[in-house]
């Protein structure tokens, strides 16, 4: 009786604290949310002034109608109400209310919330790890996290497949690239294979993601891009990631054949250090040329900003 009557007053006090941390916590959202709102004026957003505005920045009716949320529920989230709120329209109160990269992680960090955005994780690596991929250099080798994101990558991976500097951040992705950018397909020497591995890797990893926005965005964006991505992903097809010797075709130098290592950086499943080194004499070389090729295309970019 004694021991049943310890465990409860335990388990009421953890219940307490927990709903003690939650009220706190939606409190500094409700404060934080108050103080982007104020510091925005309607011309900002283009909304008109107006004559009769007391109000410092937006309404909260302006954020609501910017980010198509209603006006009560915007409220009760100012208000600090115990309700729940989606990633979805975090998003969109995040972009009306124009926060940056810290805001925005602030603001899910706040709302206990997993930020849907696909760029979201690909805020960069450690100086050390962005170090230790050009010492590889000129062998070519990225940081990638498990939905395949690309979070960085040294010159020689840079022109690999294509030109990633030329590629938008949030487009940085190998899954994306390789149903739907060209340059990118066309490096992959045995396209239809290697397209249908990925696919089947990216599956067998996202079940332990499947109920994460940014996974189920990322899907959703390529079945919308591409009818090849839907016909392979409706097949359900899995298969564990493994090392092998990755063969691409560069438009420059011609073709490569790569063993690929990965290192894990953290825990399973967090981002990687992927390594390629060449499996033949013939690779080493024409390594050494695409490596060159992206030191020219480095000094050229630089040269105008040296004038």
């Amino acid at each position: 009786m004694v021991r049943d009557a310890v465990a409860g007053a335990r388990a009421g006090a953890t219940a307490e604290s927990r709903s003690a941390g939650a009220e706190i916590r939606r409190g500094e959202l409700a404060a934080f949310l108050r103080s982007r709102r104020e510091r925005i004026s309607p011309e900002q957003v283009g909304l008109p002034r107006g004559r009769r505005r007391r109000t410092p920045g937006l309404r909260r009716e302006e954020v609501a109608q910017l980010s198509t949320v209603g006006v009560t529920w915007y409220t009760w989230l100012e208000q600090g109400r115990d309700i729940h709120v989606s990633a979805q329209v975090l998003d969109a109160i995040a972009r009306a209310l124009l926060l940056d990269r810290s805001e925005r992680t602030h603001l899910f960090a706040l709302a206990a919330a997993i930020d849907p955005t696909p760029a979201s994780e690909c805020t960069g690596v450690p100086q050390s790890l962005q170090l230790m991929l050009e010492q590889l250099e000129p062998f070519p080798a990225c940081v990638q996290n498990s939905r395949f994101d690309l979070l960085a990558y040294n010159r020689t991976y840079r022109l690999l497949m294509c030109d990633l500097d030329k590629v938008a951040p949030e487009d940085r992705n190998c899954l994306w690239l390789a149903f739907t950018h060209d340059e990118w397909r066309s490096s992959l020497v045995d396209r239809d294979e290697t397209i249908r591995l990925m696919a089947a890797k990216f599956r067998a990893v996202m079940a332990e993601h499947v109920a994460e926005p940014a996974w189920k965005a990322m899907v959703k964006r390529l079945e919308d891009a591409s009818p090849e991505f839907r016909e392979i992903w409706a097949r359900h097809e899995v298969v564990r990631p493994g090392d092998k010797i990755k063969v691409y075709r560069q438009s420059e130098v011609g073709i490569v054949r790569l063993a690929a290592t990965s290192l894990w950086t953290g825990p399973q499943q967090g981002p990687k250090l992927l390594t390629y080194t060449p499996a033949d004499a013939e690779t080493h070389e024409r390594l050494e040329r695409l490596y060159a090729l992206a030191l020219a295309a480095e000094a050229t970019e630089a040269a105008p900003a040296a004038v």
